[in-house]
């Protein structure tokens, strides 16, 4: 069951700036409501395809840590990660990134891929009931305070 959710926001910046910001793991926690913190494995310091990271989540008291592995990163255009946990992947997030007159629109989409047979688990790890309306809402901020970071 794989369900796809994407929100759209125009920055005041250009796109080449915006996708270094997106694409450095390791300030995602200054974006991100629920990812605190990401560090890149052993022989990564860059977004490349294939490069591998960890991101560790918060929810309240619930913490948890998963893997990346980055498979898109085109510079300025798109970058793309699999999350996955336990060596499953349950999870596809990206962001796409296009000009416009007044700077850049940024989409941050997410494809839920976990089965039915997982949300159990899913929720007691996260504290998380209805993980789409949690990523609405998470995606929305995570894309402010992106553009606040450019536009001041």
């Amino acid at each position: 069951m794989t369900k796809r959710l994407e929100i759209s926001r125009d920055i005041a910046a250009r796109p080449e700036p915006v996708y270094a910001a997106i694409s450095d793991v390791t300030r995602m926690g200054e974006w991100s409501e629920e990812c605190y913190a990401c560090e890149w494995h052993e022989g990564f310091d860059s977004p490349m395809m294939d490069a591998t990271f960890d991101g560790h989540n918060r929810n309240g008291e619930h913490e948890w840590t998963t893997q990346g592995k980055i498979i898109e990163a085109d510079p300025g255009c798109a970058f793309a990660f699999e999350c996955t946990m336990y060596g499953f992947h349950y999870s596809t997030w990206g962001y796409h990134i296009e000009p416009t007159e007044s700077g850049c629109r940024v989409t941050e989409w997410s494809e839920d891929l976990r089965p039915e047979s997982t949300l159990e688990f899913s929720k007691q790890v996260s504290g998380i009931d209805d993980r789409n309306e949690r990523n609405r809402q998470t995606i929305s901020r995570t894309l402010e305070r992106l553009a606040a970071a450019f536009e001041g």
